[in-house]
């Protein structure tokens, strides 16, 4: 069977992983400026693509078990099946797939640590903010059982 069905299929989700990775740079520089509103309608529009590639994929494993023969072919199965003349190009799609999928999942690596970093940041300056309880000396466990001591965000007590 010909692989031109499954080269058109690989083809959409190579542009469909460029306009991703294009989002995910983006999402780097909403991160660094804080834009959280910006970040939100990215979000949006990322899911949009993500549900596309989903579809792609069905439509990729559909095509490589009509090549195939196989129920759940891979792509390497398809460039085994494959004639001659269309060997080369269905190559060149699987590495260029391959390659944006590894681009993709380093800068999403590069996004997770951002936001990690941001929520360090966020929770130290939280527990900056909130007062911490001070024991100055030693009460027995008992005795202090019952009472909890109070944390406000602001010492009200001047």
């Amino acid at each position: 069977m010909s692989a031109q069905p499954l080269m058109d299929v690989l083809d959409k989700m190579c542009r469909l992983h460029e306009h991703l990775l294009e989002l995910a740079a983006k999402k780097t520089d909403i991160i660094k400026q804080n834009d959280m509103n910006g970040l939100d309608q990215l979000l949006k529009d990322e899911q949009k693509y993500v549900a596309a590639i989903h579809t792609m994929e069905r439509e990729r494993q559909k095509a490589a078990a009509a090549m195939t023969g196989k129920a759940e072919a891979t792509l390497t199965d398809c460039l085994e099946a494959a004639a001659g003349q269309e060997k080369e190009p269905l190559q060149e799609l699987t590495a260029r797939l391959t390659e944006q999928v590894l681009q993709l999942k380093e800068q999403n690596d590069l996004n997770q640590q951002l936001v990690y970093q941001s929520l360090q940041f966020v929770n130290m300056s939280m527990s900056l903010l909130q007062p911490q309880p001070e024991q100055a000396t030693y009460t027995h466990p008992a005795k202090g059982a019952g009472q909890r001591p109070k944390r406000s965000m602001f010492d009200s007590q001047v």
